[in-house]
């Protein structure tokens, strides 16, 4: 079924099973692997046999750690804007087909899931996660700002945990997803074995999934909310970093320190962009604000190539961003970036 060597796709009892097998990568999403999941769920729709879909990942490594960034950067650098939002286009399609999809789809949120991999797991009917789960929407460390309807995602965490998630990519573990709603279950990855074989074979997933969870231990997270909600409430981004500066929690000096290293532009259009997405009515017009950031970003903002190239480039670490100051960032520039609303949905 699959055009991809990078996706497996088969039929387990009557489960639809669908492994990223990109290990070498933690199965970072390329083109094809984007069409052949999207194939996939085509074919099983109205596939009788197929009565729910299992999605993981292969390797230890962990579901899937994004995009394929460096053949975005490949697409920037040559001036092939279109065929970059050719790919985003392909990827938010399949984030809106899963949160769609008429059967069940559990994800199983394993080990690293960050950026495009949320794309996959967090739209799930049912999101799965064990002890070794590293989840995040990383973007803003490439000069970017989070998508896969990942700013939807985030603007329903409680209180400003989703500004503070989205701008400083902070990584999350499994009682952290849990308590923001990127996921709705603890399994311990032992048993995801056999987790999997009764979601062959038995009829309600949500079922099989909840026997085999595991309570959560409290979200470190969330004990911090007293100096995020303060400081994240903040109206502009030099005010959040005045406000974190003022707090007495050396937390709270470090995440000031760690958004002063990150591109002004793409914080203070994330920024914007989380707390619009608290307003549009659901996932689909989420991605399509997203698009229009996407081809924003891609077309006018050297920040994006400039993050990728000291990321994963170059490797450096030291990203020159323009502007450099995020009380250099001006209002209309910000403006600008949501004024472009590209037709997504055909």
């Amino acid at each position: 079924m699959s055009d991809s060597p990078h996706v497996r796709a088969l039929v387990d009892g009557h489960a639809g099973r669908l492994t990223l097998d990109r290990p070498r990568a933690i199965n970072a999403l390329d083109a094809a692997m984007i069409v052949a999941l999207r194939a996939a769920l085509d074919a099983w729709e109205h596939d009788p046999v197929v009565a729910v879909v299992v999605l993981d990942g292969a390797g230890e490594r962990g579901l899937c750690a994004g995009g394929d960034v460096r053949a975005l950067y490949d697409h920037l650098v040559a001036g092939r804007h279109e065929q970059a939002a050719e790919f985003f286009r392909a990827e938010y399609a399949l984030n809106a087909r899963i949160a769609e999809y008429p059967k069940p789809v559990v994800a199983l949120a394993d080990g690293i899931t960050m950026g495009g991999g949320i794309g996959l797991a967090g739209h799930a009917r049912v999101r799965v996660v064990t002890e070794r789960s590293r989840l995040a929407m990383p973007e803003t460390r490439i000069g970017f700002t989070p998508d896969v309807g990942g700013s939807l995602l985030l603007a329903r965490a409680p209180g400003r945990l989703g500004e503070y998630l989205a701008l400083t990519g902070t990584t999350m573990d499994a009682a952290d997803a849990l308590a923001v709603g990127l996921a709705d279950r603890l399994v311990p990855s032992d048993r995801l074995g056999t987790l999997v074989e009764a979601l062959a074979t038995e009829p309600d997933p949500a079922d099989v999934v909840a026997r085999a969870a595991v309570a959560a231990p409290a979200s470190a997270l969330v004990a911090e909310r007293t100096w995020i909600d303060d400081a994240f409430a903040a109206d502009t981004v030099p005010e959040i970093v005045d406000r974190l500066h003022a707090r007495p929690e050396e937390a709270a000096s470090r995440t000031a320190r760690l958004l002063g290293e990150l591109s002004p532009t793409a914080l203070a259009v994330t920024l914007v962009a989380v707390r619009r997405a608290r307003t549009l009515p659901g996932l689909r017009a989420a991605l399509e604000q997203e698009y229009g950031l996407v081809r924003w970003f891609a077309r006018t903002q050297p920040d994006l190539v400039e993050g990728i190239r000291a990321q994963l480039v170059d490797k450096d670490r030291a990203p020159r961003w323009s502007p450099a100051r995020p009380a250099d960032v001006r209002a209309e520039t910000v403006a600008s970036a949501f004024a472009d609303a590209p037709a997504l949905w055909g």
